[in-house]
């Protein structure tokens, strides 16, 4: 195996030759900014590049500083969140904003520990903070990185058993020299080269070193057992439009999509409903006609959707709806509504 000097100064030549141009990295030669750091790391949590990129650089614009998110109102943050998923962390993402502005001055804590008592800031964007932001040496291990160290090691034990072993073999290549660049190449070498499938071996600069290569089939690592059944729910919403606008509701602030506005309907649930069973929780009194079902699927689970329409009768919203102009309504809900919208 080679040494870990020799396998840091191979990865890190590769990273000056061919390290991603991303909207929230800092140029060679540039300090980075603690604040598009964090902020790019939350958007990435569970979604790509490609889709996280145009969410980062409309938040930069219209909140250009800790400050400025801060300040923003809860509503308008969570409707420009819409789409990239897992809520709860656009209301971490505002109350870590607020703490860096009320009790940091505005400035991020330049430590791994003093990041980790933020609100919503977990182990891994506090490793990653700390050492793209700060050039703290911490371990910062994402999906990408498991996957480099499953594969570098040849590490047998399967996933997710074998993390904290992937954890600890990462943390033996941090030392002090570059550290935020030696986090960026490991994400970098595992979003392009070393990729879940079709590992790109020949230009690896890691290649030589290898296990899971040296063993003739590096897409196999790492090893996985075997996936539980996705649980299948099934629920109904409600469509009521009057001309250009339709009726919103806002959901409860905890639990999925919490605080998101989205169609009222009827609790997820395992079996199915029936159709006069479903209509029963309508917002109001209407011929409500069914539309269609949409599918969508959340981490850990499915839904089918059943979509019902009806137009309403009055001028004024029913008791805990909004009228919202539909193309509000398309810009600002989460998939799943946006998906019954436009059904």
């Amino acid at each position: 195996m080679a040494t870990v000097s020799s396998l840091r100064a191979r990865l890190l030549r590769w990273y000056d030759a061919h390290r991603r141009d991303l909207a929230w990295r800092a140029k060679p030669g540039e300090v980075a900014d603690p604040y598009r750091v964090w902020l790019s790391e939350v958007m990435l949590q569970q979604t790509t590049v490609p889709h996280a990129t145009p969410y980062f650089r409309d938040f930069t614009r219209r909140w250009p500083t800790v400050r400025h998110l801060a300040a923003a109102p809860d509503a308008e943050v969570m409707a420009a969140w819409a789409g990239l998923g897992y809520y709860a962390r656009a209301r971490n993402l505002l109350a870590c904003a607020r703490a860096v502005t009320d009790d940091h001055g505005g400035v991020f804590p330049d430590t791994e520990e003093a990041l980790r008592r933020l609100p919503g800031l977990g182990p891994y964007t506090a490793a990653a903070v700390a050492a793209i932001a700060f050039d703290r040496p911490s371990n910062v291990v994402d999906g990408n990185v498991e996957r480099v160290m499953a594969r570098l090691y040849a590490v047998e034990t399967p996933v997710p058993a074998a993390k904290p072993d992937l954890k600890d073999l990462a943390a033996g290549l941090v030392t002090g020299e570059r550290p935020g660049d030696w986090a960026q190449a490991l994400m970098d070498l595992g979003a392009t080269v070393c990729r879940p499938r079709g590992p790109l071996c020949e230009p690896c600069p890691l290649a030589s070193a290898c296990g899971a290569r040296a063993k003739g089939a590096p897409e196999t690592f790492p090893r996985k057992t075997a996936k539980a059944a996705t649980p299948h729910r099934h629920g109904a919403a409600f469509l009521l439009t009057r001309g250009g606008a339709v009726a919103l509701a806002q959901r409860p602030p905890k639990g999925l999509l919490g605080g998101m506005l989205g169609l009222p309907g009827t609790p997820w649930r395992v079996q199915g409903w029936a159709t006069a069973e479903a209509i029963a929780h309508a917002p109001v009194i209407a011929t409500w006609r069914e539309r269609g079902v949409v599918r969508h699927v959340f981490t850990h689970f499915s839904l089918d959707l059943t979509v019902f329409v009806a137009e309403a009768t009055g001028a004024d919203a029913p008791p805990g709806l909004i009228w919202t102009p539909r193309s509000a309504a398309l810009a600002g809900t989460p998939t799943l509504f946006r998906k019954a919208l436009e059904l």
